[in-house]
C-alpha cells in the first residue's frame, strides 16, 4: 500500500492564466495547477497542495481569505491580489493621471476593507507640480496619506515609503506610464531579475507585463519586519460593477455620517426626498466630482445587472 501524499500550505506570489507560482515556508516555490478548470485564486492567496515531481503541484484548495480586491470590464472581472493590508495608488506630476481612474481603485479598496495610500511620483517635475497637488487636495480631506517623491531617488524613497510598508502586504496600482515599474526596482532591487526568471520558468515571453507578482521586501527596507510588495499591471480602465450596491457606498466614506439623516433605509443618495447625502452635497459637504463619481459607478452596475 503506497503512502499517501503529503500536502503543503504555501503562498502564491506569482499568476499567469492558470499558471500559479507557490512559495512554502522553506521558500523553496513550486510551479502549481489548480485542480479541475475553474481556476479561483490570486496572488496573495495562501494555498494547500500535493506536490508532483520535483517542483510542480497540485492547487487542492485555497484557504480562507482576509479580503479579495479585483476589477471589472465589459465581459468579465480580474482578480488582483488577495489578503492585501494596504493599495499603494501609483500618480503621477506627468502625464495626467486620471481622478476618476483614482477614485475608482479608492472605492475598490474602501469596498474590500483596505486601507488606501497615494503615492505622487516624479516631484522633480516641478512646473506641474502645484497642479497636481490640487488635484489631489479633495482627497486630503477623506484622511488618504498622500506621499509624496521621486522614484529616482532611491534614499528618500526609503525613508519616505519605508514607515507604510513595514509588516504589510502592499499591492501596487497605477495607470501605465505612473512610474510604477521604476518605484518597483528602487524598492526592490531584484524585482527585475525576479521577474526574467518567472517569465522564463512559465515560458511567457514579452507577456511578463500581464502578470502580477509579490516580492519580498529587503529587510533592511521593512525595518526587520518583514512586507511584501504585490505588482499589478498598468491599467487604463477600473470598473466596478461587480459590486453590490452596499459595497459602492462603502467605497464613499465621506457619506457615512449623513446617510443616518436618509428618510428612507434603501435611499439610493440619488432623487429620494430627505436624503442626507444629497443634502451634505448641496450643503458643500460633499464635493459634485465624489458625487459624480458615485453616480456613473451605481449607473454601470445597474446596467451591468440588465445584463
Amino acid at each position: 500500500m503506497s503512502a499517501p501524499k503529503t500536502e503543503l500550505e504555501g503562498r502564491i506570489i506569482a499568476a499567469h492564466g492558470r499558471h500559479y507560482r507557490v512559495e512554502l515556508p522553506d521558500g523553496s516555490t513550486r510551479q502549481c495547477f489548480p485542480r479541475g478548470k475553474k481556476a479561483g485564486a490570486a496572488v496573495g492567496d495562501y494555498v494547500r497542495i500535493t506536490p508532483q515531481g520535483l517542483d510542480e503541484g497540485a492547487i487542492d484548495a485555497v484557504l480562507p481569505r482576509r479580503n479579495l480586491l479585483y476589477r471589472s470590464d465589459e465581459m468579465r472581472s480580474k482578480q488582483f491580489a488577495a489578503n492585501v493590508d494596504q493599495l499603494l495608488i501609483v500618480v503621477a506630476v506627468e502625464p495626467t493621471f486620471s481622478d476618476d481612474l483614482t477614485g475608482r481603485a479608492l472605492a475598490g479598496a474602501w469596498s474590500a476593507d483596505i486601507v488606501p495610500l497615494i503615492v505622487l511620483n516624479k516631484t522633480d517635475l516641478t512646473d506641474g507640480l502645484a497642479a497636481a497637488r490640487e488635484r489631489l487636495a479633495p482627497l486630503r480631506t477623506l484622511d488618504v496619506p498622500i506621499v509624496e517623491l521621486s522614484a529616482k531617488e532611491p534614499q528618500a524613497v526609503h525613508e519616505q515609503l519605508a514607515p507604510h510598508l513595514a509588516g504589510k502586504t502592499s499591492l501596487l496600482l497605477g495607470q501605465s506610464g505612473m512610474g510604477k515599474s521604476t518605484l518597483l526596482n528602487t524598492l526592490v532591487p531584484d524585482a527585475q531579475a525576479a521577474t526574467r526568471e518567472y517569465s522564463t520558468a512559465l515560458d511567457m515571453g514579452r507577456h511578463t507585463t500581464t502578470s502580477t507578482r509579490l516580492y519580498h521586501l529587503p529587510r533592511s527596507l521593512a525595518r526587520e519586519a518583514g512586507g511584501d510588495l504585490i505588482d499589478s499591471p498598468g491599467f487604463q480602465a477600473f470598473g466596478l460593477s461587480h459590486l453590490s450596491r452596499e459595497e459602492i457606498v462603502r467605497g464613499f466614506p465621506e457619506f457615512l455620517p449623513h446617510i443616518e439623516h436618509c428618510r428612507f433605509y434603501n435611499c439610493s443618495h440619488r432623487h429620494e426626498p430627505g436624503c442626507g447625502v444629497v443634502a451634505a452635497l448641496q450643503n458643500g459637504q460633499i464635493t459634485p466630482l465624489r458625487y459624480a463619481l458615485y453616480q456613473r459607478i451605481l449607473e454601470e452596475h445597474e446596467t451591468a445587472q440588465r445584463y
